[in-house]
């Protein structure tokens, strides 16, 4: 009978562990280094893509609509790995929830704020770490197969005028082909009267966004700012379902011609912030939250980034 001692160590003996390869701290750290870096690169090519092709500006825009708390390097970092992306967490965070990721998953990365810092010249800076997150639609959640469902036409209507920062008054001398119009000498909105229920919401959330970006000094120049106004009709209109069908973005490229894409990256979060303004005390407001919970659950998604500082 052979002798099976060689399978058991003496007492004085140290026990061989199983992973004999100790942890390297500065190649992990270099990992990680190498992820963001490969993140921030995904940033920066995916706004230089945006602006080059209004198919795909349009496509951004969709993923701002439906995730309205993300930053812009979010969006595109969305737009990028899981554009059709509709409510989204960790693993962790799922788990809580009741839900499982399902097999052969890969999830995606967006950028989380981290610790605050403090830089050579004496400013403090956020420091960015990346958090892996997945879709309701890679988990065995049975909610991601609900059906849309929105507020009537008057409710939502009502829900947008709520958030105007000057008064909107029916008018009957607008010019032919207008059916809304931002006046910055008087700072108020007019709008035509006997329109339908979706005129009214598209013409109305257009001049809204004029209004809102119309600081009062007297030196607002409509034409500056028709191309974020018309992005912010746009988001919104998806957020309380109203029709696009009649929006285009073809122009995009040479609206944003010539830009970096750190440039294009200020324009997006100007579209970004004057929308934002209609989004404030939403959880208040039934209305904006029956309409946007209905449209693509942001509000039960999970956002990081509630404060200011986020990378822009």
């Amino acid at each position: 009978m052979g002798s099976f001692d060689d399978l058991f160590h003496y007492g004085n003996e140290q026990p061989v562990s199983r992973n004999s390869k100790s942890f390297d701290k500065e190649a992990w750290k270099k990992q990680k280094q190498e992820q963001r870096e490969m993140v921030y690169s995904m940033i920066e090519n995916t706004a230089e893509d945006v602006a080059r092709d209004g198919v795909k500006f349009q496509s951004y825009l969709d993923v701002q609509s439906r995730f309205d708390h993300y930053s812009v390097a979010n969006t595109l970092l969305i737009l990028s790995q899981k554009p059709d992306a509709t409510r989204i967490a960790d693993f962790d965070t799922w788990k809580e929830q009741g839900a499982y990721i399902r097999k052969k998953e890969t999830g995606f990365y967006i950028l989380e704020p981290g610790d605050e810092y403090r830089r050579d010249d004496g400013t403090v800076g956020i420091s960015y770490n990346l958090k892996k997150m997945f879709d309701i639609s890679q988990t065995g959640n049975s909610r991601k197969r609900e059906t849309s469902t929105y507020p009537d036409d008057r409710t939502r209507i009502k829900a947008l005028m709520d958030h105007a920062p000057v008064p909107i008054c029916i008018s009957d001398t607008l010019p032919e082909g207008t059916n809304a119009l931002y006046q910055p000498d008087t700072r108020e909105i007019q709008i035509r009267k006997g329109m339908d229920a979706g005129s009214i919401f598209r013409a109305l959330s257009q001049e809204l966004a004029h209004a809102e970006m119309d600081t009062g000094d007297g030196r607002y120049r409509r034409s500056d700012h028709t191309f974020h106004a018309y992005c912010v009709s746009y988001i919104l209109c998806k957020q309380y379902g109203v029709d696009t069908s009649g929006y285009s973005f073809d122009r995009t490229p040479q609206v944003l011609e010539g830009m970096s894409a750190k440039e294009i990256r200020a324009e997006l979060s100007a579209i970004r912030e004057t929308a934002g303004d209609f989004w404030q005390d939403e959880t208040d407001d039934c209305a904006v939250s029956a309409a946007k919970t209905a449209g693509a659950g942001t509000l039960g998604g999970i956002a990081y980034e509630r404060r200011k500082g986020a990378y822009p």
